[in-house]
């Protein structure tokens, strides 16, 4: 795949790059070795103030970076600029904390004196998608740098421009050489690199497909790893719950980044007590939702990243409807330039049809029809990923049982799922492995050494 920047909105290439040779990829490795001796010895203070000065970069070039992310992967512009100043805020979090998450712990022991401490790993490989652009990259980020790590950043080949805005945003703010890089090369790359023993663990987002072979890869070499994977995010909706904010949130939860979000809700499972009603709601709110260009601020939904997922959105569609399942809405893409897919409605789903079994990366919402609590969470946990799951519940009864029975790394509650510096972020079963920002995510590139002093 070539390595370019091709707009979704207007399929047109706007900026092509040259892959690294390996040359440029060796000197790569030596800075980051050579970033990780420096990094590692300044205090968390002084880390600090770097971070807060990439988000303070970040904060005063806002506009211009919103329409980079925004060109290359069709996010509209407001969404893009709220993704910006999320990774500011972020930064700026995680300057405040790392030392605090990362502080000795006393532990009694027989000993006079036993302690926890953390201490970096060294060079991290971050292999990032193109979805969250920057988001992506600085949830890793944010904690890495200031635990004392340094990244190589191999991001999706069609976010190019992306990766090297924050490459030299940390350049400019005052990180060490080789602190923080970004790799231009083909996923053919990415098993040599992890095996180079420089390069000390490796973290990925992306398919489960991706997720295997980087996992493969480490184990091989004997290295840490962290997966986040796909999701497909039940949304569960009960007599008890507040219907109309609901049918709201619902939409908003299906549609955010384009549909292309691996915590979107994906599969709308609903109480038979409240389902006609909050059928009738979804659909026609989802009907309403303004599609075109993503630089219109009365864009609601922009156009698909690539097209060979827009095509896999409508194949999976396709093979729903050739198998039963019901179009309420949408379903079909748009015609005209740019890889543009209407918000979808599918009733009737059920087991053999490739939207019930696999990941819909695309604005398409599958409804379900229960009739029980316990149906509920057992539609809910029918699944091999275990991501995220949104519950909307009023009965202090229910919601204990689906915080508890929900086989999700998060479970919120009267919410959509969304990601915050202070939680851990993460899944179970095939959505992946490890966790991501909070004290958990610092320290995932962290050695935890004991320490007993007799």
């Amino acid at each position: 795949m070539p390595i370019a920047t091709v707009n979704p909105a207007t399929e047109e290439t706007e900026k092509q790059f040259t892959p690294h040779s390996n040359e440029e990829i060796e000197a790569k490795l030596s800075a980051a070795a050579d970033g990780f001796a420096m990094l590692r010895d300044i205090s968390f203070e002084a880390r600090g103030c770097l971070a807060v000065s990439a988000a303070e970069l970040l904060e005063a070039e806002l506009p211009d970076v919103a329409r980079v992310i925004t060109a290359e992967m069709g996010k509209t512009y407001a969404a893009a600029k709220g993704e910006v100043a999320k990774c500011a805020s972020t930064l700026r979090w995680f300057a405040e904390h790392a030392e605090g998450y990362l502080a000795d712990e006393p532990v009694r022991t027989t000993a006079s004196e036993s302690r926890v401490i953390y201490r970096p790993m060294g060079p991290v490989l971050a292999v990032m998608p193109w979805n969250f652009p920057m988001w992506q990259v600085m949830r890793f980020a944010a904690p890495a740098l200031m635990a004392g790590n340094v990244g190589l950043l191999k991001h999706s080949s069609n976010v190019p421009q992306t990766a090297l805005l924050i490459e030299d945003l940390f350049h400019r703010a005052g990180f060490p050489p080789g602190a923080f890089q970004s790799l231009l090369i083909g996923s053919g790359q990415v098993e040599r690199i992890i095996a180079d023993p420089r390069v000390q663990a490796v973290t990925l987002t992306g398919s489960e497909a991706a997720g295997r072979a980087v996992a493969e890869a480490a184990g091989r070499a004997l290295k840490k790893s962290v997966l986040e994977l796909g999701g497909s995010d039940p949304f569960v909706v009960t007599p008890s719950a507040d219907l109309d904010r609901a049918v709201a949130v619902a939409v908003q939860a299906r549609v955010q980044n384009n549909g292309q979000s691996c915590i979107a809700a994906k599969r709308f499972i609903v109480h038979r007590d409240v389902y006609d009603a909050f059928e009738k709601g979804f659909v026609a709110k989802m009907r309403e939702l303004t599609v075109g260009d993503p630089m219109d601020p009365s864009t609601e939904l922009g156009p698909l990243a690539q097209r060979q997922g827009r095509d896999e959105v409508q194949a999976q569609v396709e093979d729903a409807r050739a198998k039963g399942a019901t179009v309420l809405c949408g379903g079909a893409p748009l015609p005209g330039r740019g890889w543009f897919y209407p918000p979808t409605v599918i009733t009737g789903v059920g087991a053999g049809m490739r939207v019930h079994s696999e990941e819909v990366f695309g604005p398409v919402a599958m409804l379900y029809r229960v009739d029980s609590t316990d149906e509920a969470v057992k539609l809910a946990n029918a699944t091999t990923f275990g991501l995220g799951a949104s519950v909307w519940c009023n009965d202090e009864r229910d919601r204990l049982r689906f915080i508890e029975r929900l086989e999700a790394g998060m479970v919120f509650v009267n919410s959509m799922v969304v990601s915050t510096p202070e939680l851990p972020f993460g899944g179970t079963k095939h959505s992946g492995y490890g966790r991501e920002l909070s004290a958990l995510g610092i320290r995932e590139f962290c050695e935890a050494k004991s320490v007993f002093v007799a």
